[in-house]
């Protein structure tokens, strides 16, 4: 194999950092629409631990594990709710004051 020119090695590397370049920038839009969350569809279902006074991420994890009011927590067990995402102790102390209200009460 022949030796490349000077002009031919300098087009080929000018070449490569553009498409690496071009990749770079891909890979960052596809991570920034993974991490963005469809709010709007969180809302229509979301009121009922919206009034509770719930905050978003534990509204969002009640949701997505199939929990859309009260009376859903019945089915589950207090310690399957702490360990989702977001559940921390105020949000534990609103579930479990509302249910009472309400007299519900977890599984066991």
């Amino acid at each position: 194999m022949a030796k490349q020119s000077p002009a031919k090695i300098k087009k080929l590397r000018g070449e490569a950092m553009r498409a690496a370049a071009a990749r770079k920038t891909e890979r960052a839009k596809s991570a920034s629409t993974i991490n963005e969350v469809d709010l709007d569809a969180y809302s229509d279902v979301d009121g009922v631990w919206r009034e509770l006074g719930l905050a978003a991420p534990v509204r969002r994890a009640l949701i997505d594990d199939g929990y859309y009011k009260l009376s859903d927590l019945r089915k589950v067990s207090l310690d399957a709710i702490k360990e989702l995402h977001g559940m921390g102790p105020n949000a534990i102390r609103i579930l479990t004051s509302a249910m009472k209200k309400a007299d519900l009460s977890f599984r066991k």
